[in-house]
C-alpha cells in the first residue's frame, strides 16, 4: 500500500476530492478504477459513495457524540466471546480486547456489552441434570403440557424448607462507607447452631395449606406422621376435590416404603415427579415469598419464627397461589 493510501485511511478526504470520487462514479466508472485513478483506498472510495447515495451529500455529518471507543469489530467480538463463556469475567475481556489491539476499559467493555442486550446477573443455582433426569424432565413436561385448568386446579403441591431465625438464604446488600463493613449496622448477625427451623407446608391453586414445624431429624416415620396429621385436612380447608393429586419430590423419606405404603393405604393419588427437579415446583416462589416476610418482622428467637412463618404463610394472598398452581406450561418450557 502506498504511503499516501495509508495517510488516506487515517485522514479525512479533503472535500474536492470526494466530489471528484462522487463524479467520477456517476459518469459510471467503477470502485476499482476510481481507486487506482485517485489513489484511495477502494472501501473509502465504496463508503464515499453509499453515503452520498443515502445522504445526498459527502459532507462530514454531525456526530451524535464522542466518537466510540470500542469498534463495532471489536464489541462484536466480545459479544462473541460471552456467548461462547456466559462466566467470563470482564478482566478475561479486558485481556482479549488487548489481543484484538483495542486496548478497552472495564467501564467500556460493560457499555457495550449493555448496547447488546448482556448484563451481568448473579448465576441462578439450579441441580446438575444427567442425560437421564433431562429426559424424564421433558418427558414429565410433554405428558402435562396440555393438562386441563381443571386438573392442575387439583393438585396439592407440597414440599420441606429451611428458615434462617436471622435473614433470607442469600446475598443482601448494604449502603456503607469504606472501612465500614464490619460495623454491626452492616452485618447480617449468624448463629452455628439452632439458628433454624426445618417446616413441611403445601398449597394449591385455592390457596395455601398446613404449614407445619418439623421438630428434630426428619425421617421417613415423622414424614408418614406428617401426612397423617395434615394431608388430608388441607384439602379440606382449602375445598378441593376429594380426588385431589398430591405433588411430592422423590426425596428417600417421600419415596421409602413406610411412606409408598401409607399413601397407597389412604388411596392417595401421587403425581409422577422427574427426579433433580426441585425448580420445577411452584412451592419454591412461595418459600421465597416467604422467607422475604418473615424477615421483615425481625423475629428474635425460635418460637417466635415459628409463630410468624405460620402467620405468613396465610397472609400469602389466594391470587399468588392460583398464579403459580396453574403457569406451570410457562414454567416447564422455560426450564
Amino acid at each position: 500500500m502506498s504511503e499516501q493510501m495509508r495517510i488516506m485511511r487515517s485522514k479525512e478526504l479533503p472535500k474536492e476530492l470526494r466530489g471528484r470520487i462522487v463524479a467520477r462514479h456517476r459518469s459510471g466508472q467503477g470502485y476499482k478504477r476510481i481507486s487506482a485513478a485517485l489513489k484511495v483506498p477502494k472501501s473509502t472510495v465504496a463508503s464515499i459513495i453509499l453515503k452520498w447515495k443515502k445522504f445526498g451529500t459527502t459532507r462530514t455529518l454531525p456526530r451524535p457524540g464522542r466518537p466510540a471507543k470500542l469498534s463495532n469489530r471489536g464489541r462484536r467480538a466480545l459479544v462473541r466471546e460471552v456467548k461462547k463463556n456466559p462466566k467470563i469475567t470482564v478482566a478475561e475481556l479486558q485481556r482479549c480486547s488487548r489481543e484484538m489491539g483495542e486496548s478497552s476499559t472495564k467501564s467500556t467493555i460493560t457499555a457495550a456489552l449493555h448496547q447488546s442486550g448482556l448484563y451481568g446477573r448473579v448465576a441462578r443455582r439450579k441441580p446438575l441434570l444427567s442425560a437421564r433426569h433431562m429426559k424424564a424432565r421433558i418427558q414429565f413436561a410433554n405428558k402435562h403440557m396440555k393438562d386441563s385448568q381443571t386438573m392442575r386446579n387439583k393438585i396439592l403441591w407440597s414440599d420441606e424448607t429451611k428458615i434462617e431465625l436471622f435473614g433470607v438464604n442469600s446475598k443482601r446488600y448494604v449502603w456503607r462507607k469504606p472501612r465500614t463493613a464490619h460495623h454491626l449496622p452492616n452485618t447480617i448477625p449468624t448463629v452455628k447452631r439452632g439458628g433454624s427451623i426445618m417446616l413441611w407446608g403445601c398449597f394449591s391453586a385455592a390457596g395455601t395449606g398446613r404449614l407445619v414445624a418439623i421438630e428434630g431429624k426428619m425421617n421417613a416415620v415423622k414424614y408418614r406422621d406428617i401426612l397423617e396429621e395434615n394431608l388430608f385436612l388441607s384439602p379440606l380447608d382449602l375445598r378441593l376435590d376429594q380426588r385431589f393429586t398430591f405433588q411430592q419430590d422423590n426425596d428417600p423419606k417421600h419415596t421409602a416404603k413406610i411412606t409408598k405404603e401409607w399413601l397407597r393405604n389412604n388411596s392417595v393419588t401421587i403425581l409422577d415427579w422427574p427426579s433433580q427437579s426441585p425448580d420445577l415446583n411452584p412451592i419454591e416462589h412461595l418459600w421465597r415469598d416467604l422467607k422475604m416476610a418473615v424477615h421483615q418482622c425481625s423475629p428474635s428467637n425460635l418460637t417466635e419464627l415459628e409463630r410468624i412463618c405460620k402467620e405468613e404463610w396465610q397472609r400469602i394472598p389466594k391470587s399468588r397461589d392460583e398464579r403459580q398452581a396453574t403457569q406451570m406450561e410457562r414454567g416447564y418450557l422455560q426450564k
